[in-house]
């Protein structure tokens, strides 16, 4: 089991309904495949650097989940699939990269 990290961006035009069912449906797809989720997280509508789409901003999420690397083809084959999805990326996490998640998330604990 591999740790990963899944930054997407939504189209800006969803509704608060179509976001959470989106990331919902990702998260019970990950779940239903064996992946452990360790975080999620919403970072919300940002401007983008350049236009995607036609569009100057996006919804911003970050899943942390563990799984075995073949999980992440069929994980980016459903995102291309899917519209709603700008753009995606899926990392995979080494020593140091999780040691640096868990103190981001510790400092957004203390920061709630």
């Amino acid at each position: 089991m591999n740790n990963y990290e899944t930054v997407f961006i939504l189209n800006p035009v969803l509704s608060d309904v179509q976001i959470k069912e989106t990331v919902k449906k990702y998260e019970d797809f990950l779940v239903s495949k064996g992946a452990k989720m360790v975080s999620k997280e919403d970072w919300g509508l940002k401007k983008l650097a350049y236009p995607i789409q036609n569009k100057k901003s996006g919804f911003y999420h970050l899943f942390e989940f563990t799984c075995s690397g073949d999980l992440i083809t069929s994980l980016e084959i459903e995102f291309r699939r899917d519209e709603r999805f700008m753009r995606y990326l899926t990392v995979k996490l080494d020593k140091h990269a999780i040691s640096w998640a868990e103190r981001r998330r510790e400092k957004l604990k203390l920061k709630a």
